[in-house]
């Protein structure tokens, strides 16, 4: 089955998302403005494009691994999530963990954006759960090793 994201260019120098290579499960995202991230910083980063994606899917923003090893810059509500209605401009919310400032330039991939497909469970309050060998083990109940 072949799905469709269509993308509209809201600005003249937005790049259309792409794969950088067959088999990635990530589009590149692209900033269309420069703008410096100090240390500390937060900033949000436009993409000149709109979005509307296929129905019952999502669109996640992650980082991208190389920015993060390299430049301590990752998104930072990660995993953003575009719901299939929103069709405004896709803005990625970058943060600077590193202890240098960082140039975000014109055209640079800023992001990665996957398309997933969304499940919607019936809701149903019930009195109790079902119990499993985890129970309420939470935090490290799985050990180190």
């Amino acid at each position: 089955m072949h799905l469709l994201l269509k993308i509209y260019k809201e600005h003249p120098e937005a790049k259309v998302p792409s794969y950088a290579h067959p088999g990635d499960a990530g589009l590149d995202l692209y900033s269309i403005e420069e703008k410096i991230i100090e240390p500390g910083q937060i900033q949000l980063i436009h993409t000149g494009i709109k979005i509307e994606l296929p129905k019952d899917t999502e669109a996640q923003i992650r980082p991208r691994s190389g920015l993060a090893l390299k430049h301590g810059i990752t998104v930072l509500n990660s995993p953003g999530t575009i719901d299939e209605g929103y069709r405004g401009e896709i803005g990625v919310i970058l943060i600077n963990h590193g202890i240098e400032s960082f140039l975000v330039e014109k055209n640079m991939k800023i992001a990665q954006m996957v398309v997933k497909p969304i499940v919607r469970p019936n809701i149903i309050e019930v009195e109790k759960l079902t119990n499993t060998e985890r129970s309420e083990g939470g935090f490290g109940s799985s050990g180190t090793h």
